[in-house]
């Protein structure tokens, strides 16, 4: 089994979460985080002063598969939030050991 975690923009959020759900992938998490790659934030005006706002708003996905549907989630979410331009985002790609279902015990595969 695979965690996979995509960092992309706010606004196309709506967009990679419908494109996962016709995928047939229902369960996600969605977390609102800050951050900066290459961007490296930006220089914005209020009230007449200039100031830098060094983190960027970004969400934060991740949705759990086993091994056989890691490359149709990540195309699936690569090309859903993608706007070919700097800060489209980061997938990452890392092994679960161990998954427990709390309600009923299940583990592995059949806890997903």
């Amino acid at each position: 089994m695979k965690l996979v975690v995509a960092i992309i923009k706010p606004f196309k959020l709506m967009e990679v979460r419908e494109s996962l759900i016709e995928a047939g992938f229902m369960g996600l998490t969605i977390t609102e985080v800050k951050g900066y790659g290459r961007q490296k934030g930006h220089t914005e005006l209020y009230r007449g002063s200039e100031y830098t706002v060094e983190t960027l708003p970004k969400i934060k996905i991740e949705i759990l598969v086993d091994d056989d549907d890691v490359s149709k989630v990540t195309s699936t979410i690569a090309k859903s939030a993608s706007t070919e331009k700097i800060g489209d985002g980061k997938i990452f790609v890392t092994t679960v050991d161990e998954i427990i279902r709390i309600r009923t015990g299940e583990t592995g595969s059949q806890a997903i």
